[in-house]
């Protein structure tokens, strides 16, 4: 039982309260047959409470079994809605979206826990998008009103659930819905009784969804709520409602804005989910706040989404390569499935204006506001887009009003939000680059894409997206191949290349030949990189791998080494070869010869016509001459040089070719991140013909003739 469970204490406590503000402060008779009435139906209403609103199960989001409200829940924060809201432009929000990284996690007020202000405000008013977990947090709020003693909520009174979308006709009336709560449990004259519980101010009275109570009755249900707030107001009052639908009109209540979740929200949540299986919650976390799966995570924000991800990894204990169908389900989810499951009215328009057209239209604005680097775009420029979409669509509807379809979209399913007065973004940018991608792939825009976009790294998600939506990925990544081979252009570019298929063909190692190339690349930048950067070898070192180095300064030409060496290993990772990719300049210097002597046997499986044994025997032989720390500059400039020739010649690699100027290093570094971006579409496809991808791959770091 979710209510620890109710110790016989409380229940007599919550007896004690009915019988003394429900009928002897009403100067009510009370006889033994009305205590055991009471008693029984106390009993009753916690567990119809529990039942009904404590226990969670919904199919749309694979949850094969139900969980308990406690088992998963996970504590929300709000910010203050008005200084939550205050941001001047577009372009201020773009920066603190860059600022803060992937995810529209951005406040200019600080965040509060949810009971905490709940047990403050004696009225309060929740906004959040949709799947936040606005009705989540008020049934918290009163299964915790529930538990007196160990009671987190700290006000003894009785919570009255109320789902606002109950108010279909125009004869509901609040305190009637009250009435049937405490009717169904059993309580005698419960008319009666509520009348006498809300004059004693004894009820913590939730009111759940105001953006569900259809159009025609929305006015009316905020008069009565208003008119029966001053008449009952000793009592307590949560309400919830979409931020977007909410335009006021509840003057006596404090609004809040509940918070997307933080990483350790979202963590929590994971670990709660996954309680039974601690290692499991940890290797998912791990894999979620990994930087693979950043456009993943993004939508985990949101609780409503984090579920449907963890049900997912609950099925496999992975999540899928093809991102495309995890998205595309996410996408239906927020745009249908959650409002069909939980019996949501949804606003006329839809009905002239279906999903499909909808969806399409939405894929115009993704991609048209990508492709201009658009994270926020004005209400008027939405608007101009949805008139246009209208009248240049033979089958969409001519008569709907543009500033309407917006206003239903922004409400009805908060795909597109305002994030500041008359300012937009999509509700997550997964989900703008997911109808990027749909846009592409039903317009055959791909030429485009792979032209224009190839080495653009905001575009990365788009790519895999793309890949996964279509039938057969094989025009795609021919394309991308052409056009990477494109970026080997010069002759130093073109002599290095050819120089790592020249090295390592026909050599012992059952690897792909693309991995020795990409290996043997590797090799000789990280060489070039160790002993030319810095003679400082801690220094060398960590120039020479460091991988998290901002790209604003790609523009530094040691910079641009570094993020070539570093897409090499990842290229060499990404074709599945398991080699120990760090080159200790120890080994350069003879330092360690045990080490050279085992990096030695692994790389005679990659390279031919090298030496190894000889190779190690220079460098042995030029231990006792390395210079030591107060040696002049000049001194161990020189012997840096040395060792560099006795590399150079070992690997027969002319040294010109690493001599690139900063084009050229760019260069490279666009050529090996095109080609471990066809290696992620490659796996991302729904499917990739074999003797397609055997010779893109056969072809990889290779200079094709001309």
């Amino acid at each position: 039982m979710t209510i620890d469970p109710i110790s016989q204490a409380v229940i007599t406590n919550l007896i004690k309260l009915a019988i003394e503000a429900g009928w002897k402060q009403a100067g009510n008779q009370i006889d033994k047959k009305i205590q055991q009435q009471v008693g029984h139906a106390i009993e009753e209403y916690v567990r119809t409470y529990e039942k009904r609103h404590c226990t969670l199960k919904y199919d749309c989001l694979r949850m094969d079994n139900s969980l308990t409200l406690e088992e998963i829940y996970t504590d929300v924060q709000v910010l203050n809605t008005r200084e939550s809201r205050r941001f001047e432009s577009p372009e201020a929000l773009k920066e603190l979206f860059l600022e803060t990284g992937r995810g529209f996690i951005f406040e200019k007020t600080t965040r509060q826990e949810g009971i905490a202000v709940a047990n403050l405000e004696p009225r309060l008013m929740v906004l959040g998008s949709p799947g936040i977990g606005k009705s989540t947090f008020l049934r918290k709020v009163g299964l915790e009103a529930l538990k007196w003693e160990t009671a987190r909520y700290r006000h003894e009174l009785i919570p009255v659930f109320i789902e606002l979308k109950q108010f279909g006709d125009q004869h509901s009336e609040i305190e009637k819905l009250i009435a049937e709560e405490f009717e169904t449990c059993g309580f005698p004259n419960a008319d009666v009784f509520t009348q006498n519980l809300l004059k004693a101010g004894k009820l913590l009275i939730l009111l759940d969804g105001l953006d569900e109570v259809p159009t025609v009755y929305v006015d009316r249900a905020i008069s009565q709520i208003e008119t029966f707030v001053d008449k009952y107001d000793k009592n307590r009052f949560i309400a919830s409602c979409r931020i977007a639908a909410y335009k006021g009109g509840f003057r006596r209540f404090k609004d809040v804005t509940m918070a997307n979740f933080n990483d350790s929200q979202m963590q929590t949540f994971v670990r709660q989910w996954f309680r039974r299986e601690p290692k499991v919650a940890e290797q998912y976390w791990q894999l979620l706040d990994s930087s693979e799966y950043k456009a993943v995570k993004e939508l985990g924000q949101t609780p409503l989404l984090l579920t449907l991800l963890c049900a997912v990894y609950d099925e496999s204990q992975s999540l899928p390569k093809r991102r495309s169908a995890l998205y595309g389900e996410a996408l239906e989810v927020w745009l249908k499935k959650w409002a069909a499951e939980r019996r949501v009215h949804r606003d006329p328009i839809y009905q002239e204006l279906n999903l499909q057209l909808e969806q399409v239209l939405l894929s115009e604005i993704a991609h048209q506001s990508f492709a201009e680097d658009q994270l926020f775009f004005s209400k008027r420029e939405l608007t101009d887009q949805i008139r246009a979409f209208l009248v240049g669509n033979l089958n969409a509807p001519k008569h709907l009003d543009a500033e309407q379809v917006l206003y239903a979209i922004q409400v009805q399913q908060g795909i597109l939000v305002e994030r500041a007065s008359d300012t937009y973004s999509f509700s997550h940018l997964t989900f703008q680059e997911y109808l990027t991608a749909q846009y592409i792939v039903d317009e055959q825009q791909l030429e485009t894409l792979v032209t224009n976009h190839l080495t653009d790294r905001r575009w990365r998600e788009v790519f895999f997206l793309v890949s996964g939506l279509m039938r057969n990925a094989d025009a795609l990544l021919t394309l991308m191949e052409s056009k990477a081979q494109a970026l080997i252009h010069t002759e130093k570019l073109k002599g290095l290349i050819k120089w790592t298929d020249t090295i390592t063909a026909g050599s012992e190692g059952g690897f792909k030949p693309a991995a020795k190339r990409s290996v043997a690349l590797f090799y000789a930048r990280a060489l070039d990189l160790d002993l030319d950067l810095d003679l400082d070898l801690d220094l060398a070192r960590a120039r020479a791998l460091d991988l998290a180095r901002d790209l604003a300064l790609a523009r530094d030409l040691d910079f641009a080494r570094d993020r070539a060496l570093a897409l090499a290993r990842d290229l060499a990772l990404a074709l599945d070869l398991d080699l120990d990719l760090d080159l200790d300049l120890d080994l350069a210097l003879a330092r360690d010869l045990a080490l050279a002597r085992d990096r030695a046997l692994a790389l005679a499986k990659i390279f031919t016509s090298v030496d190894f044994q000889a190779l190690i025997s220079q460098l042995e032989a030029m231990r006792e001459s390395i210079p030591n720390d107060d040696a002049p500059v000049e001194v161990r400039r020189d012997f840096a040089d040395r060792i560099r020739q006795t590399w150079y010649t070992a690997l027969h690699i002319n040294p010109e070719w690493l001599e690139l100027s900063r084009d050229e290093l760019q260069s490279l570094e666009n050529y090996l991140y095109a080609n471990e971006l066809m290696i992620r579409c490659k796996e991302a496809a729904l499917r990739v013909s074999p003797q397609v991808w055997d010779a893109i791959e056969s072809r990889m770091l290779t200079v094709q003739d001309e």
